[in-house]
């Protein structure tokens, strides 16, 4: 049985390997040969399920291609660097996955691929730049980059979700609200009419009928709705199908639609202007850029730019020119910036701007939410206020 363990030499040092034995005792009385003290022992497939337990979010990743990049700078070797921050870090994903780096360095391995086992948390931008970065000598370049990229693309995330709290929170407001009137206000006031055997109008009894539908059956409707809300967001975790549909369907809606189409202009120009700087080759990096703008036609398009076009001698302006999905903006500049020489700075211009340009356009898109949902619990709160205060006023007619 293979067992994993992590244990600490005898100048402080943390190591980490792999043994093929029968049980623990043998792991412990290896390590007690070898004058190491034990930390941790695992079977290697729990070792293997835990290594990123927690998950290693964008911020850790923030951090530590920062770390990285300021001990590479100041002269600091690969491997001693990893030493440092998993003495650093105390979060098990990150201290696991540092481990793992270590010992395929140990091993003779290239530094980007234990990077590349793990394309749910570092995406092929990520990888790709690592590999180019260390082909040319220039990690500690290339983690700085990353460090500026990857902190500008969740101050953009934390922007669009700030900016979403408060009608997130006004459409929750208004969904309790409702539940309230509907489940609870409604049915009671039904039924002193029905009860007394007056006929309220057409109106006032479909209004009735949908109150006393919900009084009997809300919780196991709203019971419902929470299990496909639930298995909703499983299905988005875990489905690629699934978040395309989903992005399908919001991608209809004219403000939603002006933003995501933004938000990936600036994630093609953001994208591309690194693989560039790094100097990966055009087409390889137009390829990795399709993959992670996460918009169907824009990944169509720029996989036809690298494909059919510059793959079959035309230039990159040209290349451009023939794809509606990019605004003229886009193509003129990097036609221009290409005769240039200037085409990742020319790209970084083009991530900035579009920045600036998904913010407007969230404002505008929250705007028009705020009042929307404000318009949308006022019309039902005065359809429910009218369907008791018409037949009210029928009664008081009546005497």
């Amino acid at each position: 049985m293979k067992f994993r363990y992590i244990a600490s030499q005898s100048n402080g040092r943390v190591v980490e390997g792999d043994l093929d034995v029968q049980n623990v005792q043998d792991v412990l009385s290896y390590l007690a040969k070898n004058n190491l003290k034990p930390i941790s022992i695992k079977s290697a497939e729990t070792a293997k399920a835990a290594l990123f337990k927690g998950n290693i979010n964008i911020t850790d990743q923030i951090f530590l291609t920062k770390y990285l990049a300021l001990m590479l700078k100041i002269g600091t070797g690969l491997l001693e660097a990893i030493d440092i921050l998993i003495a650093d870090f105390k979060k098990p994903a990150i201290r696991n996955f540092l481990f793992e780096v270590r010992a395929a360095l140990e091993q003779g391995q290239p530094f980007y691929t234990t990077f590349a086992k793990y394309p749910k948390v570092f995406n092929n931008v990520y990888i790709n730049l690592v590999r180019a970065g260390e082909e040319s000598g220039n990690l500690e370049k290339i983690f700085a980059d990353l460090t500026d990229t990857l902190t500008k693309q969740k101050d953009l995330q934390d922007t669009v979700r700030g900016a979403l709290i408060y009608p997130a929170l006004l459409l929750v407001g208004s969904i309790s609200i409702l539940f309230f009137l509907v489940m609870f206000a409604l049915p009671k006031i039904a039924n002193v009419f029905l009860e007394g055997g007056f006929k309220p109008p057409a109106f006032s009894q479909v209004v009735f009928s949908v109150g006393l539908f919900f009084s009997h059956f809300g919780f196991y409707f709203l019971g419902v709705v929470i299990v496909f809300a639930f298995i909703a967001f499983w299905l988005n975790k875990t489905s690629d199908v699934f978040r395309k549909f989903i992005s399908s369907i919001f991608a209809n809606f004219p403000l939603v639609k002006s933003v995501l189409k933004k938000m990936a202009l600036q994630r093609f120009a953001a994208t591309l202007s690194s693989l560039v700087k790094a100097g990966v080759p055009l087409t390889k990096a137009l390829d990795i850029t399709a993959d992670a703008v996460a918009n169907e036609e824009l990944k169509a398009s720029i996989h036809r730019i690298s494909q059919e076009g510059l793959a079959k001698g035309l230039t990159i302006g040209e290349a451009f020119r023939r794809e509606t999905a990019f605004p003229s903006t886009i193509t003129n500049l990097v036609a221009i910036s290409e005769k240039a020489g200037h085409l990742d700075e020319v790209l970084i211009t083009l991530s900035e701007f579009y920045t600036k340009e998904i913010d407007s356009s969230v404002k505008e898109l929250v705007a028009f939410l705020e009042p929307a949902l404000l318009v949308f619990i006022g019309l039902v709160v005065a359809t429910i206020a009218l369907a008791i205060i018409v037949p009210i006023y029928q009664l008081t007619t009546q005497f």
